[in-house]
Protein backbone atom coordinates (compact mmCIF):
# COMPACT_ATOMS: atom_id res chain seq x y z
CA UNK A 1 0.00 0.00 0.00
CA UNK A 2 1.78 3.24 -0.82
CA UNK A 3 1.35 6.62 1.39
CA UNK A 4 -1.63 7.27 -0.40
CA UNK A 5 -3.44 5.07 -0.25
CA UNK A 6 -2.83 4.35 3.03
CA UNK A 7 -3.62 7.82 4.01
CA UNK A 8 -7.35 7.64 2.05
CA UNK A 9 -7.47 4.56 3.88
CA UNK A 10 -7.45 6.30 7.47
CA UNK A 11 -9.66 8.60 6.26
CA UNK A 12 -12.29 6.46 4.64
CA UNK A 13 -12.21 4.15 8.28
CA UNK A 14 -13.06 7.56 10.34
CA UNK A 15 -9.64 6.89 12.29
CA UNK A 16 -7.03 9.63 13.07
CA UNK A 17 -4.17 10.79 10.85
CA UNK A 18 -1.05 11.43 13.53
CA UNK A 19 1.92 13.63 13.48
CA UNK A 20 4.03 10.80 12.10
CA UNK A 21 1.78 9.71 9.73
CA UNK A 22 2.27 10.34 5.28
CA UNK A 23 0.09 13.03 4.63
CA UNK A 24 -0.76 15.41 1.30
CA UNK A 25 1.13 18.61 1.45
CA UNK A 26 -2.41 20.24 0.65
CA UNK A 27 -3.78 18.43 3.98
CA UNK A 28 -0.97 19.77 5.95
CA UNK A 29 -1.31 23.16 4.78
CA UNK A 30 -5.35 23.34 5.33
CA UNK A 31 -4.78 22.17 8.82
CA UNK A 32 -2.08 24.78 9.40
CA UNK A 33 -4.59 27.49 8.02
CA UNK A 34 -7.41 26.32 10.41
CA UNK A 35 -5.60 26.05 13.52
CA UNK A 36 -3.83 28.72 13.29
CA UNK A 37 -7.08 30.79 12.51
CA UNK A 38 -8.83 29.17 15.23
CA UNK A 39 -5.50 29.67 17.91
CA UNK A 40 -4.99 33.24 16.74
CA UNK A 41 -9.00 33.85 17.21
CA UNK A 42 -8.96 32.56 20.84
CA UNK A 43 -6.16 34.70 21.29
CA UNK A 44 -7.40 37.75 20.02
CA UNK A 45 -10.47 37.10 21.41
CA UNK A 46 -9.57 37.93 24.76
CA UNK A 47 -9.05 41.41 24.33
CA UNK A 48 -13.30 42.64 23.69
CA UNK A 49 -14.16 40.68 27.04
CA UNK A 50 -10.87 41.58 28.64
CA UNK A 51 -11.36 45.15 28.81
CA UNK A 52 -14.69 44.39 31.12
CA UNK A 53 -12.61 42.68 33.85
CA UNK A 54 -11.99 46.27 35.89
CA UNK A 55 -15.46 47.07 35.28
CA UNK A 56 -17.39 44.12 35.94
CA UNK A 57 -20.96 45.49 38.25
CA UNK A 58 -19.82 43.05 40.92
CA UNK A 59 -17.00 40.64 42.42
CA UNK A 60 -19.06 37.56 41.25
CA UNK A 61 -19.44 38.92 37.81
CA UNK A 62 -15.44 39.97 38.07
CA UNK A 63 -14.75 36.56 38.44
CA UNK A 64 -16.87 34.53 35.98
CA UNK A 65 -14.77 36.90 33.52
CA UNK A 66 -11.55 36.20 34.27
CA UNK A 67 -11.85 32.90 34.63
CA UNK A 68 -12.98 33.09 31.35
CA UNK A 69 -10.36 34.69 29.81
CA UNK A 70 -8.06 33.00 31.10
CA UNK A 71 -9.50 29.98 29.65
CA UNK A 72 -9.71 31.52 25.78
CA UNK A 73 -5.53 31.92 26.68
CA UNK A 74 -5.44 28.18 27.49
CA UNK A 75 -7.46 27.18 23.97
CA UNK A 76 -4.98 29.02 22.65
CA UNK A 77 -1.86 27.34 23.80
CA UNK A 78 -4.04 23.71 23.13
CA UNK A 79 -4.48 24.74 19.25
CA UNK A 80 -1.27 26.30 18.80
CA UNK A 81 0.16 23.08 19.92
CA UNK A 82 -1.54 21.07 17.94
CA UNK A 83 -0.45 23.13 14.78
CA UNK A 84 3.21 22.74 15.77
CA UNK A 85 2.37 19.17 15.65
CA UNK A 86 2.34 19.76 11.48
CA UNK A 87 5.52 21.21 11.31
CA UNK A 88 5.16 24.53 11.88
CA UNK A 89 6.95 26.79 14.75
CA UNK A 90 4.68 28.87 16.99
CA UNK A 91 6.64 32.22 16.85
CA UNK A 92 6.40 31.90 12.61
CA UNK A 93 2.35 31.59 13.00
CA UNK A 94 2.81 34.48 15.65
CA UNK A 95 4.65 36.81 12.90
CA UNK A 96 2.00 35.96 10.09
CA UNK A 97 -0.77 37.19 12.74
CA UNK A 98 1.06 40.55 13.10
CA UNK A 99 2.29 41.21 9.71
CA UNK A 100 -1.46 40.92 8.50
CA UNK A 101 -0.81 37.17 6.99
CA UNK A 102 -2.93 35.09 8.95
CA UNK A 103 -6.70 35.90 10.16
CA UNK A 104 -8.59 35.38 12.93
CA UNK A 105 -12.69 35.31 13.69
CA UNK A 106 -14.03 38.35 12.27
CA UNK A 107 -16.32 38.78 15.48
CA UNK A 108 -13.38 39.61 17.40
CA UNK A 109 -13.02 42.93 15.29
CA UNK A 110 -16.23 44.73 16.95
CA UNK A 111 -16.56 46.38 20.28
CA UNK A 112 -18.08 45.83 23.07
CA UNK A 113 -19.77 48.95 23.87
CA UNK A 114 -21.70 47.84 27.74
CA UNK A 115 -21.11 45.16 30.28
CA UNK A 116 -24.31 43.38 28.22
CA UNK A 117 -22.54 43.10 25.48
CA UNK A 118 -20.35 40.28 27.39
CA UNK A 119 -23.48 38.34 28.31
CA UNK A 120 -24.31 38.39 24.58
CA UNK A 121 -20.61 37.42 23.59
CA UNK A 122 -21.40 34.47 25.96
CA UNK A 123 -24.66 33.72 24.62
CA UNK A 124 -24.02 34.43 20.94
CA UNK A 125 -20.12 34.32 20.09
CA UNK A 126 -19.97 31.19 22.07
CA UNK A 127 -23.02 29.62 21.05
CA UNK A 128 -21.73 29.73 17.47
CA UNK A 129 -18.10 28.85 18.21
CA UNK A 130 -19.56 25.62 20.12
CA UNK A 131 -22.13 24.84 16.90
CA UNK A 132 -19.11 25.12 14.69
CA UNK A 133 -16.36 23.38 17.18
CA UNK A 134 -18.57 20.03 18.28
CA UNK A 135 -17.94 18.83 14.95
CA UNK A 136 -14.51 19.10 15.32
CA UNK A 137 -13.97 16.77 17.99
CA UNK A 138 -14.73 14.17 15.01
CA UNK A 139 -11.56 15.91 12.37
CA UNK A 140 -9.77 13.54 11.01
CA UNK A 141 -6.52 14.81 12.31
CA UNK A 142 -6.00 13.74 15.97
CA UNK A 143 -4.08 16.25 17.88
CA UNK A 144 -6.70 18.73 16.60
CA UNK A 145 -9.79 16.83 17.40
CA UNK A 146 -8.53 15.85 21.02
CA UNK A 147 -7.96 19.72 21.76
CA UNK A 148 -11.23 20.49 20.85
CA UNK A 149 -12.88 17.85 22.82
CA UNK A 150 -11.84 20.24 26.09
CA UNK A 151 -12.06 23.41 24.64
CA UNK A 152 -15.99 22.75 23.25
CA UNK A 153 -16.76 21.28 27.28
CA UNK A 154 -15.29 24.62 28.31
CA UNK A 155 -17.24 27.01 25.56
CA UNK A 156 -20.17 25.40 26.67
CA UNK A 157 -19.76 26.40 29.97
CA UNK A 158 -19.06 30.06 28.58
CA UNK A 159 -22.21 29.94 26.49
CA UNK A 160 -24.57 28.92 29.75
CA UNK A 161 -22.73 31.64 31.70
CA UNK A 162 -23.30 34.44 28.97
CA UNK A 163 -27.47 33.45 28.63
CA UNK A 164 -27.74 33.18 32.90
CA UNK A 165 -26.20 36.97 32.73
CA UNK A 166 -28.86 38.26 29.95
CA UNK A 167 -31.45 36.37 31.85
CA UNK A 168 -30.04 38.14 34.96
CA UNK A 169 -30.53 41.71 32.87
CA UNK A 170 -33.69 40.63 31.08
CA UNK A 171 -35.21 39.68 34.52
CA UNK A 172 -34.35 43.42 35.96
CA UNK A 173 -35.03 47.11 35.11
CA UNK A 174 -36.02 48.77 32.11
CA UNK A 175 -33.24 49.81 31.52
CA UNK A 176 -31.30 46.73 31.62
CA UNK A 177 -33.55 45.15 29.38
CA UNK A 178 -33.29 47.68 26.56
CA UNK A 179 -29.08 47.41 27.39
CA UNK A 180 -29.07 43.59 26.79
CA UNK A 181 -31.60 44.20 23.25
CA UNK A 182 -29.36 46.73 21.99
CA UNK A 183 -26.14 44.10 22.32
CA UNK A 184 -28.41 41.43 20.21
CA UNK A 185 -29.18 44.08 17.64
CA UNK A 186 -25.08 45.15 17.63
CA UNK A 187 -24.15 41.19 18.11
CA UNK A 188 -26.61 39.25 16.07
CA UNK A 189 -25.26 39.63 12.21
CA UNK A 190 -21.65 39.44 13.06
CA UNK A 191 -22.36 35.70 15.22
CA UNK A 192 -23.91 34.89 11.82
CA UNK A 193 -20.74 35.69 9.85
CA UNK A 194 -18.86 33.30 12.18
CA UNK A 195 -19.87 30.36 10.20
CA UNK A 196 -18.14 32.23 6.81
CA UNK A 197 -19.10 32.70 3.53
CA UNK A 198 -21.99 30.27 1.71
CA UNK A 199 -20.87 27.18 0.62
CA UNK A 200 -21.14 28.03 -2.75
CA UNK A 201 -18.47 30.99 -2.00
CA UNK A 202 -16.01 28.99 -0.34
CA UNK A 203 -12.96 27.78 -1.42
CA UNK A 204 -12.15 25.56 1.12
CA UNK A 205 -15.48 23.85 2.78
CA UNK A 206 -15.49 21.14 -0.37
CA UNK A 207 -11.83 20.04 -0.35
CA UNK A 208 -12.21 20.12 3.66
CA UNK A 209 -15.17 18.19 4.00
CA UNK A 210 -13.49 15.09 1.65
CA UNK A 211 -11.02 15.19 4.19
CA UNK A 212 -13.17 14.74 7.00
CA UNK A 213 -11.32 17.99 8.78
CA UNK A 214 -15.21 19.64 8.52
CA UNK A 215 -17.72 17.99 8.96
CA UNK A 216 -20.58 20.34 8.16
CA UNK A 217 -20.81 22.82 5.36
CA UNK A 218 -20.60 26.74 6.86
CA UNK A 219 -24.81 27.20 5.56
CA UNK A 220 -26.29 24.49 7.22
CA UNK A 221 -24.05 25.10 10.85
CA UNK A 222 -25.56 28.61 10.59
CA UNK A 223 -29.16 27.03 10.17
CA UNK A 224 -28.54 24.41 13.21
CA UNK A 225 -27.43 28.02 14.88
CA UNK A 226 -30.05 30.33 14.40
CA UNK A 227 -32.89 27.24 14.91
CA UNK A 228 -31.18 27.01 18.50
CA UNK A 229 -30.79 30.81 19.59
CA UNK A 230 -34.36 31.69 18.45
CA UNK A 231 -36.26 29.95 21.40
CA UNK A 232 -33.20 31.15 23.54
CA UNK A 233 -34.12 35.00 22.52
CA UNK A 234 -37.77 34.27 23.03
CA UNK A 235 -37.36 32.77 26.37
CA UNK A 236 -35.44 36.36 27.39
CA UNK A 237 -38.23 38.36 26.01
CA UNK A 238 -35.98 39.83 23.23
CA UNK A 239 -36.40 40.44 19.83
CA UNK A 240 -34.38 38.89 17.16
CA UNK A 241 -33.45 42.35 14.42
CA UNK A 242 -34.51 40.35 11.18
CA UNK A 243 -37.47 41.50 9.68
CA UNK A 244 -37.43 38.11 7.73
CA UNK A 245 -37.17 35.76 10.43
CA UNK A 246 -40.00 33.15 10.51
CA UNK A 247 -40.83 29.53 11.07
CA UNK A 248 -40.72 27.41 8.08
CA UNK A 249 -43.45 24.53 8.56
CA UNK A 250 -42.37 23.04 5.29
CA UNK A 251 -38.46 23.46 5.82
CA UNK A 252 -38.65 22.42 9.70
CA UNK A 253 -36.35 25.39 10.20
CA UNK A 254 -36.42 29.08 10.47
CA UNK A 255 -36.08 31.54 7.50
CA UNK A 256 -33.48 34.35 7.85
CA UNK A 257 -32.63 37.50 6.37
CA UNK A 258 -29.33 37.71 3.81
CA UNK A 259 -25.65 38.79 5.71
CA UNK A 260 -24.52 41.94 4.60
CA UNK A 261 -21.98 40.47 3.14
CA UNK A 262 -20.04 43.48 1.83
CA UNK A 263 -19.61 44.27 5.68
CA UNK A 264 -18.18 40.68 6.20
CA UNK A 265 -15.52 40.92 3.59
CA UNK A 266 -14.70 44.21 4.78
CA UNK A 267 -14.13 43.30 7.93
CA UNK A 268 -12.14 40.12 6.73
CA UNK A 269 -9.85 42.28 4.74
CA UNK A 270 -9.02 44.18 7.97
CA UNK A 271 -11.82 46.90 7.39
CA UNK A 272 -13.62 46.28 10.19
CA UNK A 273 -14.21 48.65 13.37
CA UNK A 274 -11.49 47.43 15.48
CA UNK A 275 -9.22 45.15 13.02
CA UNK A 276 -6.35 48.17 13.71
CA UNK A 277 -6.48 47.96 17.69
CA UNK A 278 -6.83 44.51 17.89
CA UNK A 279 -3.57 43.85 16.16
CA UNK A 280 -1.75 46.39 17.20
CA UNK A 281 -2.67 45.71 20.62
CA UNK A 282 -1.59 41.64 20.17
CA UNK A 283 1.90 43.09 18.84
CA UNK A 284 2.57 45.40 21.81
CA UNK A 285 1.77 42.88 24.34
CA UNK A 286 4.15 40.49 22.21
CA UNK A 287 6.92 42.68 22.07
CA UNK A 288 6.59 43.78 25.87
CA UNK A 289 6.41 40.36 26.61
CA UNK A 290 10.00 39.04 25.13
CA UNK A 291 11.70 39.66 28.46
CA UNK A 292 9.62 36.50 29.83
CA UNK A 293 10.65 34.55 27.08
CA UNK A 294 13.68 35.34 26.85
CA UNK A 295 13.97 34.81 30.99
CA UNK A 296 12.05 31.28 30.46
CA UNK A 297 14.61 29.93 27.43
CA UNK A 298 17.45 30.95 29.14
CA UNK A 299 16.53 29.03 32.17
CA UNK A 300 15.43 26.09 30.64
CA UNK A 301 19.02 26.28 29.17
CA UNK A 302 20.69 26.64 32.24
CA UNK A 303 18.78 23.33 33.50
CA UNK A 304 19.67 21.22 30.01
CA UNK A 305 23.53 22.04 30.97
CA UNK A 306 23.48 21.42 34.82
CA UNK A 307 21.77 18.26 34.01
CA UNK A 308 24.22 17.47 31.74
Amino acid sequence: MTPEERFEAIIAAEEKIEPPDWMPDAYRNTLIRQIAQHAHSEIIGMQPEGNWISRAPTLHRKAILMAKVQDEAGHGLYLYSAAETLGVKRDELQTLLHQGKHKYSSIFNYPTLSWADIGTIGWLVDGAAITNQVMLTRCSYGPYARAMVRICKEESFHQRQGYESLIALCSGSPQQKAMAQDALDRWWWPSLMMFGPHDTDSTHTEQSMEWKIKRVSNDDLRQQFVDMTVPQADYLGLTIPDPELRWNEERGHYDFGEIDWDEFWAVVKGNGPMNRDRVDHKVAAWDEGSWVREAALAHAAKRAESAA
